[in-house]
């Protein structure tokens, strides 16, 4: 029998190639059916998921080289055990060479047969041999192609993103997106400060960091504990969510007693925020058109000790869902998208997506938000947020909006953010985010105010 942790690794990226469904979603339900128990193993699975599918490009390239064939013509299985082979020898120090080179080979014998066994030895076996005097695209010649392989990106992501900010920013980005993305929590003000539950870290041997914009995060580095079994997570102390997710809800600045539409809630990340924000008092609107995780979301609210969300499964495409939830003081719109802004923590999504993505995404946003907009009340507050860069799914949707509908106005967001982070606001009145510039995910937002005139 193959290693059992790679051998689940291998199913993730063979279940990846064959739907649309998210990593984190196949892992998870991989580890499950896979039995695998031990944090040890699972935290090794994960890590050769994500890495795998982080550095894809990378890996490919090298295996163009140093294979007798190439390697989109390679069967889809020995492939995936080259790249989860090749990975280990480049990227995991604690991983023997030799370890990887057998399990591999193991791992080809069991999936595939025999016979491919002696053509996945003598590849891996030639990429140690030769992995000092590898060949990239040469940069001054061909800039494109060679940040696309050397930091192992699609070309079509390159190409825009060149056009956008230029080779050097480009390449910034790229490397910053290969970083393993931080743990950082966000305060529950509802249970506790910020303070106090990074003395509660510290006393757990963690090393928590404020972090630098949001007045309500905590960065851990390497953490000892698996997330519920950090302290405070039983008791609702904190939340996990990036610093730029925290961020959206200083924009949308919900008030005590109001009514707030959570438009596609998730798990309640956001959620939770804006209870703490409305200080528990009002009522909360949580939608998402999948009722799995709006069962999840209330065992959140329950933890987080949150007693203001009531729940509506809706398909908020469709106007007949969106009419029948009434009228909100504000609402927040976290819309479905390309997710460009999240790459470091979700890799597969660089090999999923195409230019056409952004298009369909940017049509179902300004649906969205068009249908959405009717529920705001006279006055009321509509935030846009999406954690994508791009600006078709960005300021293009907004300005769209605005052209439609000249009873909203943008109203600047930079007064409601903690003071650390106004400088993310641009000269438009939009907060947009990047990796490499401020150390957050990729994020865009917007804030529109509802004239009080009735609409005509």
């Amino acid at each position: 029998m193959p290693d059992s942790a790679r051998h689940t690794a291998f199913l993730v990226l063979r279940h990846l190639s064959s739907n649309r469904h998210t990593l984190d979603t196949v892992l998870d339900k991989t580890i499950t059916a896979a039995k695998i128990t031990s944090r040890r193993d699972r935290h090794f699975i994960s890590a050769l998921a994500h890495g795998t599918l982080r550095w894809q490009g990378r890996l490919d390239w090298i295996l163009d080289q140093v294979s007798s064939r190439p390697v989109q013509k390679i069967n889809p299985d020995v492939r995936h055990i080259l790249r989860l082979g090749l990975f280990q020898i480049l990227f995991m120090d604690r991983v023997p060479v030799s370890a990887a080179v057998n399990t591999s080979v193991d791992l080809a014998r069991t999936r595939v047969g025999p016979k491919v066994t002696g053509f996945v030895n003598a590849v891996l076996r030639n990429a140690i041999r030769h992995q000092d005097t590898l060949s990239f695209p040469d940069p001054s010649r061909e800039p494109i192609a060679s940040i696309a392989a050397e930091l192992s990106f699609p070309v079509w992501m390159i190409k825009r993103w060149v056009a956008q900010m230029g080779y050097e920013e480009t390449a910034a980005m790229c490397r910053a997106t290969n970083e393993i993305a931080p743990l950082t929590l966000r305060t529950n003000l509802l249970q506790n400060n910020r303070q106090e539950l990074m003395a509660r870290l510290q006393a757990a041997k963690e090393n928590p960091v404020p972090t630098p914009c949001s007045s309500l995060g905590i960065r851990l580095g390497r953490t000892h504990h698996s997330i519920p079994e950090l302290p405070g997570f039983g008791d609702g102390a904190f939340q996990v969510q990036d610093e730029a997710a925290q961020l959206v809800t200083f924009i949308l600045d919900p008030q005590p007693g109001e009514k707030i539409l959570d438009a596609c809630a998730g798990l309640g990340g956001k959620t939770g925020h804006i209870a703490q924000k409305m200080k528990n008092t009002g009522k909360i609107t949580a939608v998402d058109f999948q009722s799995e995780k709006l069962t999840r979301l209330h065992r959140e609210m329950r933890r987080l000790g949150v007693t203001i969300v009531s729940s509506r499964t809706a398909d908020l495409n469709k106007p007949s869902a969106v009419s029948p939830l009434g009228s909100f003081d504000r609402i927040l719109l976290d819309a479905p998208c390309s997710g460009m802004g999240v790459l470091r923590r979700h890799p597969d999504a660089k090999w999923r997506h195409t230019a056409r993505t952004l298009s369909k995404m940017a049509e179902r946003q300004r649906r969205m938000l068009r249908y959405l907009s009717r529920s705001v009340e006279p006055g009321g507050i509509l935030v846009y947020a999406v954690c994508s860069t791009e600006p078709e799914e960005n300021k293009d949707v907004i300005d769209h909006f605005l052209h439609h509908h000249p009873n909203f106005k943008l109203t600047p967001a930079s007064s409601l953010l903690p003071k650390a982070a106004r400088h993310i606001t641009d000269s438009d009145g939009f907060f947009r985010s990047f990796v490499h510039r401020h150390g957050m995910d990729g994020f865009f937002i917007a804030r529109l105010q509802k004239s009080h005139a009735a609409e005509s």
